[in-house]
């Protein structure tokens, strides 16, 4: 902007009219270097040449016309900035230059071509850069003076001409400005006190806010005569470039004077003046300017890539990180990953950048803690397992040949759960240094977590590398954050890791320190492969004896370090010791004595390094060293001075004061002072607290060396409070002073560049252009657009200017004093509070010429809002240009957002009138753009620019416009939102046009919600309102008010000024305990304060002995008891109710028959509770039939007591105690296990004792004893079996088993649906629990479908079988089968009986047994004795006497005749036998 000019500075009596052109001064001081001539030595000729030179540059002859009086000017001194003539003046070019024809700017880019203007001695090319104003057609110079000759007259055609031509005008322009200085000399001698005045600001700086790192430049224009002098303040001190080299840099140049800041940093952040004084007056200006911190940057900038910046193959590279990571938070031991995808344009397939990942500006290599992956166009770095140490500032920096590009945020890492209560964090940054033969110091940094209780010290723990057990070094802690670890063995490697302890308990150990190895450095530094560099010169020495050689002292004896724990020395080898090793023993003295005791006594020290513990604190020590070695032990080193035990180093001071400043919505920059007494500081640990809270919380778990440090993670809208601790090897600092509280928010910023640049209408000098909205505001509303303008020559733009000077607050502007069909180019800034923006990027260039399309122009300001998950509502602007005529009506298309161009479509098909519609055809979940033209009679004009893409989708939190009415009947909407920030405000509207006037309605905020209240509801308010909420992420809704609407609202509130008390239940009535009747309604609302009338036939009621009120508030309510009715008590009863202006009334009618019921229900109701106060039933008495067909006569009984008698009675006669009568659990019982007619009868039970007695009956008698005999024979049908088929020698038998008979059960057999008529054939009966149906010798007639019914004085029940087909044929088969067997078995022979099983006789005797046989046919008989047959003789005698008596027969019985006997009887039917044994005796032997 430093080279526009505004119009009031073009129109300026005292301004230098040609002050944009610093080509004419390139121009002249050119020439003059060149020239010989006389005009050299004049101002006014160098003019001339300068304006000569700008139109030979250009290609282009300006005509002049010169003017009689022509008009004082005054000329400032030439600027220098250009580096090139700078050079030509320093270096007077001894020899010819070669020619050159590029154009450069200030940083030496070739920006086009010029073509060469003078020739003399030597050639040269002049450049012009791409700010300044060379190559418009007329040079700044002639404009001037056109300006001052010419008035009302066109300018000239200008047209190219030969070299000779120009360089005749130029000299006619040289001529002329000789004339023109001259004159302006004579005014000013003449009339010097009317041309001086007090120095004027035109323009004054302006504020700005900026990120750190970046440039910032503030500029002013001040005119005054004589010239004022500027000095630039900062905070009121004056700033001086040359005490600041590269920080400052001042330029003065045609009255526009600038101060630019380079690599801005947090303490440019100040109040700046800029004073401008002469011999007239003094006046100054005043800007602010503010630095913050872009997303936790540090200060320090990342190192250039090593292989600098060029172009490869002419290609340069665009590289563009997208997708990055933000602030992360992490727990030790946990894996995080890191990514951003990297966009490199020109994209060649195996170009591959260099891709480097940085920590706090330290450049990270591949590890088994962090892998790093590009995989093309994605970078990872994978931190594998979290500590403390990875905290810090993670970049990521992308290299190619051409440029780099860097992307940052921070990594914060929380410590892991302790494995102890109350134990502290883990000590982190375990080092190993100054390593030698036996001995190395470990140093860490203290934790930032102490668990609630302060650290008592440290333990240090080693493992030998190839192991995994841990030793631990020190037996008791260490407070100091440095221990010698010593003994270790030569050539072998260590690790180390340290625990630190509190009265809780241990801490986890912490990350292990870099692998060290106990060996001399020299011979690490061989290994290494480091070697001292050749000198050139070879040194001869004498060989020294190979053994025998006792070493000499060693020398430089120190104190490296002392604590109240240890004492390290350190020292230099011998310059004698032979060529073998050498050890040392370290030797003691108390300061005062001559005592020298050797520490090391059995162990000799290999290192040149010693630790000594176990000292006395307060003590002074002197300590020496003695060498040794296989030759004898030397002499010993020079004694160190006095040294007393103890801690040298101090913990440092608390920092001083901290200033919270605010960053972002979750992060707060925290600056403090430095601690004033801190040696070794390592860093500072910052700790935050919620006010109120008491519990402070590390904001850091690595130490920070500066003193400013962005705290993140915090949350929106709370207020904290910071302090910091300093720590160093010797501990933590106390705690800095609290800050001031400070409510975290984003910090005001200013607004990004606006884009989409557009035009809306052009005519002959002007144009309207039109540019959406910055997609980052700053966080503060945004006041105003500036717009920039430059012309566009041959493709070569020119200056920009500025096209207005007041900021416009709409985002569409009338560019004016354009030149017709010239080019132009046009950039906005947009500014808040904060101040300017930076300017968008140049337009695309526009012809200014007049448009004269039938069709209207294209609508702009395109504004989504009320963005759901399936519709939208798309706010536009009508075109500027309307074409032939009127536009009357808008088309809206949509598209998906990465759809092609041909995927336009239309929502309306016809047109219409409003400037705003909603769209209802979303897709959950897709997303969209939008765009809008406008027609008129003529047709439809080109589409607007389109939306930015939107998501449809409902955001969490969404709420709607909610409309009210209250008891007053106010109609009101009311929205809230609950995402405000400070400065959000809810914005009504009706037809999406702000509502300015409350005449119609009034708007009330308060908190997150708002109110618009209707004053006079009408059809004049019929329309859409919607509310937006500003600063937030489109909260907003709308509320569509039709005529249907508009009635409802009216209905309600009038209702609602009007009302009625609702009512759940209109008036009732209902009997309750001891038959009171009790008259009840519920409202669905009262309040307390509502009153209640009871009214019976229009009189009045009031509480007494008859009536009795009652009004439940909670409930609502309202009842009135009555005792009982009597006949004056029938009529109607009323209910008025009043709540406030609220009324109602119900009324209940009891007249005639329901009178009279309600009347008898109530003395019935009296009359059982009188009864219930004794013993009573509760239950009558009934009876109930079990599955066994067993009755059980039962009642239920209640208030009873011990002496409560229960008496059964049978027809009036007592039923005496019974097994079977059961008086459990208030249920009296009476079993009738196989009931008959004999137990038909009048059952009764008496319960009784002193306060009185109950009756209950059952009459069992005629119709009572058949229903319970109907259900006993229920039971019997229900339990019967399915009926079966089973065949007998007689025929085929049907049957079906119950679970009990009982003889009066009817059961009627159906054969074919037909009842059966007994016959001798047929026959039925009952075995036991079995009913049967005998078909006896069936035939063919006896097939079909048979059933039993069992008649229980109901529908009955039957149960069926199929005697038919296959189950006929099985059964008469087997019916057969059967019948024969049995005819066989009924004719087979049998031997009857008869026979003993022994016979025993004496010899001598006769013997004769008879049987019976049977068997038809007459059987065969044959007698056996020992199992053969016997012959009838005379000894033995068998005979068969009709055919059924046998006999046997021994005459004379002898010895012989003993044995077994057997009589064997058999026909075609069978065989059978019967044995008998014979045993004979003699009358002797039984002697």
């Amino acid at each position: 902007m430093s080279g526009s000019t505004p119009f009031y500075q073009k129109h300026h009596r005292h301004y230098d009219r040609g002050y944009r052109s610093k080509e004419l001064e390139s121009a002249v001081s050119q020439y003059q270097s060149s020239s010989s001539s006389s005009y050299a030595a004049r101002r006014s000729s160098s003019r001339a040449s300068a304006s000569a030179a700008l139109s030979a540059s250009s290609g282009h002859v300006v005509a002049l016309h010169e003017r009689t009086t022509p008009i004082p000017c005054s000329y400032t001194r030439l600027s220098s900035s250009y580096s090139g003539l700078e050079e030509s003046r320093l270096s007077p070019m001894p020899k010819r230059a070669k020619p050159t024809y590029l154009a450069m700017d200030k940083e030496n880019q070739i920006i086009g071509y010029v073509v060469p203007i003078f020739r003399g001695s030597q050639e040269y090319a002049s450049g012009f850069s791409d700010t300044e104003e060379a190559r418009v057609k007329e040079s700044a110079g002639y404009m001037a003076r056109r300006n001052l000759f010419t008035s009302g007259l066109e300018m000239e055609r200008t047209e190219q001409t030969s070299r000779k031509v120009s360089m005749r005008e130029s000299a006619e322009r040289i001529s002329l400005s000789k004339r023109i200085y001259e004159n302006e000399e004579h005014h000013k001698r003449m009339n010097k006190d009317s041309l001086m005045h007090a120095p004027e600001f035109v323009i004054k700086p302006r504020s700005h806010t900026v990120w750190e790192k970046q440039c910032v430049r503030l500029h002013c224009t001040v005119s005054g005569w004589p010239d004022p002098r500027v000095v630039w303040y900062k905070n009121n001190v004056t700033i001086d470039p040359m005490a600041h080299p590269g920080k400052y840099k001042l330029e003065s140049s045609y009255n526009v004077h600038s101060l630019e800041i380079n690599r801005c940093d947090f303490d440019d952040t100040a109040q700046y003046r800029v004073s401008a004084m002469n011999s007239k007056g003094e006046l100054s200006s005043f800007a602010s300017i503010v630095v913050k911190r872009f997303k936790g940057e540090v200060e320090e900038a990342l190192p250039m890539p090593r292989h600098g910046l060029i172009s490869e193959y002419g290609i340069t590279f665009d590289t563009h990180i997208v997708d990055g990571f933000g602030v992360s938070f992490g727990r030790e031991g946990e894996t995080m990953s890191l990514g951003a995808t990297v966009i490199i344009s020109p994209n060649l397939a195996r170009y591959q950048p260099e891709v480097q990942w940085y920590r706090d500006d330290v450049l990270l290599q591949p590890s088994k803690w962090c892998h790093m992956h590009w995989s093309g166009d994605k970078a990872t770095l994978t931190l594998t397992h979290l500590n403390k140490e990875d905290e810090g500032l993670y970049t990521l920096r992308i290299t190619t040949k051409s440029k780099y590009e860097t992307y940052s945020a921070y990594v914060f890492v929380r410590d892991a759960d302790a494995e102890v209560e109350g134990a502290p964090g883990a000590p982190l940054d375990v080092k190993c240094q100054d390593a030698n033969k036996d001995y190395v110091i470990v140093t860490w940094k203290q934790p930032a977590v102490d668990g609630g209780s302060s650290i008592l010290g440290y333990f240090v723990d080693r493992c030998e590398v190839g192991t995994t057990h841990w030793s631990q070094c020190n037996d008791t802690p260490i407070k100091f954050a440095r221990f010698p670890v010593t003994g270790l063995v030569e050539g072998r490697s260590y690790t180390f890791r340290v625990r630190a302890v509190n009265k809780s308990g241990m801490s986890r150990p912490s990350r292990v320190s870099e692998v060290v190895a106990a060996m001399d450095p020299a011979d690490r530094a061989r290994m290494r492969g480091t070697s001292a560099p050749w000198t050139g010169q070879i040194i001869v020495t004498e060989e020294e004896p190979a053994e025998g050689v006792v070493p000499g002292k060693p020398k430089e004896l120190e104190v490296t370090e002392a604590t109240k724990n240890y004492v390290v020395l350190s020292w230099k080898p011998p310059g004698e010791r032979g060529h073998e090793g050498i050890m040392y023993y370290v030797e003691k003295c108390v300061s005062g004595t001559d005592s020298w005791q050797r520490v090391n006594t059995e162990i000799p020290v290999k290192s040149p390094r010693f630790a000594l513990f176990d000292l006395a604190e307060g003590k002074a020590y002197s300590f020496r060293v003695r060498c040794c070695n296989s030759a004898g032990v030397g002499e010993p080193s020079e004694a160190t001075e006095a040294t007393t035990v103890g801690d040298k180093l101090d913990i440092p001071s608390a920092p001083g004061r901290v200033v919270p400043t605010r960053n972002t919505d979750t992060s707060v920059v925290v600056s403090w002072e430095a601690s004033r007494h801190a040696k070794e500081l390592v860093g500072y640990y910052i700790e935050a607290s919620i006010v109120g809270s008491n519990k402070f919380e590390p904001c850091n778990n690595k130490p920070v060396k500066g003193t400013r440090f962005i705290c993140h993670g915090l949350a929106t809208g709370e207020s904290y409070v910071f302090r910091v601790k300093a720590l160093n090897a010797a501990g933590l600092s106390e705690c800095s002073q609290e800050s001031e509280a400070i409510e975290v928010k984003a910090a005001i910023a200013s607004p990004t560049p606006p884009y989409g640049i557009s035009v809306l209408e052009c005519v002959r000098d002007s144009m309207v252009l039109a540019w959406k909205q910055p997609t980052f505001i700053g966080g503060a509303d945004i006041t105003g657009y500036f717009v920039d303008y430059r012309e566009v020559i041959n493709g070569v733009p020119g200056t920009w200017h500025e096209a207005n000077v007041k900021s416009v607050s709409d985002r569409a502007y009338r560019v004016s004093d354009l030149k017709e069909n010239r080019k132009y180019q046009f950039q906005v800034r947009a500014a808040n509070m904060a101040g300017v923006g930076i300017p968008s990027l140049p337009s695309g260039t526009f012809v200014c010429e007049e448009w004269t399309i039938a069709v209207p122009g294209p609508p702009h300001d395109l504004q989504v809002t009320e963005v759901r998950a399936n519709t939208l509502v798309l706010l536009y602007k009508p075109p500027v240009y309307q074409g032939r005529d009127p536009v009357n009506g808008f088309y809206i298309d949509i598209k998906e957002a990465d759809a092609e161009e041909e995927a336009w479509r239309g929502v309306n098909e016809k047109a219409i009138l409003t400037n705003y519609m909603k769209i209802k055809i979303l897709k959950e979940g897709e997303t969209y753009v939008f765009r809008v033209r406008a027609q008129n009679k003529a047709g439809v004009g080109k589409a607007s620019e389109p939306t930015e893409p939107v998501l449809a989708e409902t955001k969490p939190g969404t709420t709607e416009i909610v409309v009210d009415v209250d008891d007053d009947g106010v109609i009101s909407m009311n929205f809230a939102c609950s995402n405000l920030t400070p400065d959000s405000k809810f914005v009504w509207s009706k037809n999406y046009e702000e509502i300015t006037d409350d005449t119609r309605i009034t708007v009330a905020t308060s908190g997150g919600k708002s109110k618009a209240t209707f004053n006079m509801l009408a059809e004049d308010d019929i329309g859409i309102y919607s509310c937006a909420v500003t600063h937030t992420d489109g909260a907003c809704s709308s509320y569509t008010l039709s005529a249907e609407e508009l009635k409802k609202l009216l209905e309600l509130s009038h209702d609602h000024k009007f009302p009625v008390i609702p009512l759940k239940t209109e008036l009732a009535v209902e009997l309750q305990e001891k038959g009171r009747i009790r008259f009840w309604l519920q409202a669905e609302k009262i309040s307390a304060n509502g009153k209640i009338e009871y009214v019976f036939n229009d009189n009045s009621l009031s509480q007494g002995e008859k009536y009795k009120m009652n009004f439940n508030k909670d409930t609502g309510v309202i009842e009135m008891i009555m005792e009982s009715l009597l006949p004056e008590d029938e009529g109607t009863f009323t209910f008025q109710l009043q709540d406030g202006k609220a009324t109602n009334q119900s009324s209940l009618v009891l007249i005639g028959d329901v009178f009279k019921g309600l009347q008898k229900e109530s003395a019935f109701m009296r009359k059982e509770w009188h009864r219930k106060q004794g013993p009573h039933f509760v239950e009558y008495l009934s009876y109930e039939v079990t599955p066994e067909c067993c009755v059980i006569l039962k009642c239920k009984v209640g208030n009873i007591k011990k002496e409560t008698v229960a008496l059964w009675y049978k027809d009036g006669r007592e039923v005496k105690g019974d097994e079977k009568l059961t008086f459990t659990e208030g249920v009296l019982k009476l079993e009738i296990a196989q009931i008959s007619k004999k137990d038909a009868g009048v059952y009764e039970i008496v319960l009784k004792d002193d306060r009185g007695q109950d009756t209950s009956t059952l009459n069992l008698t005629e119709q009572g004893f058949r229903d319970l005999m109907n259900e006993v024979f229920s039971n019997i049908a229900n339990s019967s079996t399915a009926l079966k088929i089973q065949s007998t020698d007689e025929g085929i038998r049907l049957y079906s088993f119950v679970s009990y008979y009982n003889e009066a059960l009817q059961v009627t057999w159906h054969h074919k649906d037909s009842a059966i008529a007994f016959t001798d054939r047929i026959k039925s009966g009952v075995v036991g629990e079995q009913l049967w149906l005998q078909i006896t010798e069936p035939t063919e007639k006896d097939k079909g479908k048979y059933a039993i019914e069992f008649h229980d004085g109901k529908g009955g029940l039957k149960r069926t079988v199929e005697l038919s087909g296959q189950a006929f044929d099985d059964a008469y088969a087997e019916f057969q089968r059967l019948k024969a067997a049995a005819i066989a078995e009924r004719n087979r022979a049998r031997v009857a009986g008869g026979l003993p099983d022994v016979v025993t006789i004496q010899e001598l005797k006769a013997l004769n047994l008879t049987c019976n046989i049977s068997g038809e046919p007459l059987p065969e008989v044959v007698w056996l004795k020992n199992e053969r047959e016997i012959v009838s003789d005379g000894h033995y005698v068998m005979k068969l006497e009709a055919g059924k008596y046998a006999s046997f027969t021994i005459t004379t019985v002898n010895t012989a005749d003993s044995g077994k006997y057997s009589i064997l009887v058999k026909n075609k039917y069978g065989t059978e036998s019967a044995d008998f044994t014979v045993s004979v005796f003699s009358p002797d032997s039984k002697k």
